[in-house]
């Protein structure tokens, strides 16, 4: 069978190297530690190249020629191209001829002049799956969206890239509950981000840099969201709705208990249980309402679901938990009505 192959001095490399585990290579933070305890400390005073240093993020990307092996000969593969990582030589994945790749320094130019003009502060970067998706979070230097008093809301600017060819870059806001700390995959799952997503190909850094010109739209979204939040905390939500919303979000609405799997089951009863015990229940206006119930969702997602940390933030930026979380707000504002 005919096999489609990177040459390099070393060997021969098939497709299903590129292959990687889901993990978190490095990273660095800024202030508490984050979630899922993963990271290099920021004192808050390093540039660009500093914050890509702790973040594990001081290399490039490349592209090489793919070749397919015909009989004892091989043959440019001009369907695709290898996304190789220049500092070890290893391999990001299998992109498309035109496929550009937006370096990580050029990612980090983004939040620069936001960052020096003291509109943003370095937050979060670093990388997942072996260099395959790199992300930046910046905090904004605005005050706090209030949902009920004691619960807040912070703004972060997001940067997500993928340099594995499968993901394209994503800039956007993403809200982080002060109270526990959870993050949720909003940049991507708005309306907006249809305005806030850049395809790789040869004007991806010049694109990226015009994202800044809409950031006051991304704003608007945010805080339409937030509107949402305020919403759902104004809406009280008994025993019964509260399992409906569950199975509705997990999808076995349809189903008798008697049908469910045990691990479905238990699925329900730990967000249940987040809803009379997880974070934040603690605060008034949000033990009992709509937005308790969403946020027991939003926390089984962030803290629990998945087989570990590396894998769950994974998913929450551009995977499954993410599109999860998101129609879990989109059921809730839906049923509170």
């Amino acid at each position: 069978m005919d096999v489609t192959i990177k040459i390099s001095e070393v060997s021969f490399l098939s497709l299903g190297d590129f292959v990687m585990s889901a993990r978190v290579e490095q990273m660095a933070y800024f202030g508490e530690v984050p979630w899922h305890g993963l990271g290099n400390t920021l004192d808050g005073t390093e540039d660009v190249e500093g914050v890509m240093l702790k973040a594990g993020l001081d290399w490039t990307v490349k592209t090489e020629t793919l070749y397919r092996k015909i009989g004892d000969s091989y043959v440019d593969y001009k369907l695709g191209r290898a996304s190789v990582r220049q500092s070890d030589n290893s391999d990001l994945g299998c992109v498309g001829p035109r496929w550009t790749p937006l370096q990580n320094a050029d990612a980090f130019r983004v939040f620069e002049p936001l960052v020096n003009s003291g509109d943003m502060a370095w937050h979060t970067a670093g990388s997942l799956k072996n260099g395959q998706r790199v992300w930046v979070m910046c905090q904004l230097n605005l005050d706090n969206s209030v949902i009920v008093p004691g619960d807040e809301i912070r703004k972060f600017a997001l940067l997500s890239n993928g340099h594995d060819g499968k993901l394209a870059v994503h800039f956007g806001f993403t809200p982080i509950r002060v109270v526990c700390a959870n993050t949720e995959a909003l940049a991507r799952g708005s309306e907006a981000s249809k305005l806030i997503r850049v395809r790789h190909h040869q004007f991806v850094k010049e694109n990226v840099e015009k994202l800044r010109d809409i950031m006051n739209l991304a704003d608007q979204e945010f805080e339409a969201t937030c509107d949402q939040y305020r919403f759902l905390a104004s809406r009280g939500i008994n025993k019964a709705d509260l399992k409906k919303y569950v199975k509705l979000v997990f999808e076995v609405h349809d189903k008798e208990d008697t049908d469910i799997s045990t691990r479905t089951k238990n699925i329900i009863a730990k967000v249940e249980n987040l809803f009379e015990t997880g974070r934040g229940t603690d605060v008034p206006g949000v033990t009992g309402t709509w937005w308790g119930a969403y946020n027991a969702v939003s926390e089984y997602l962030n803290y629990d679901k998945g087989n570990n940390e590396a894998n769950r933030m994974d998913s929450l930026w551009f995977g499954p938990n993410g599109n999860q979380n998101q129609k879990a707000l989109l059921q809730a504002v839906t049923l509170a009505a």
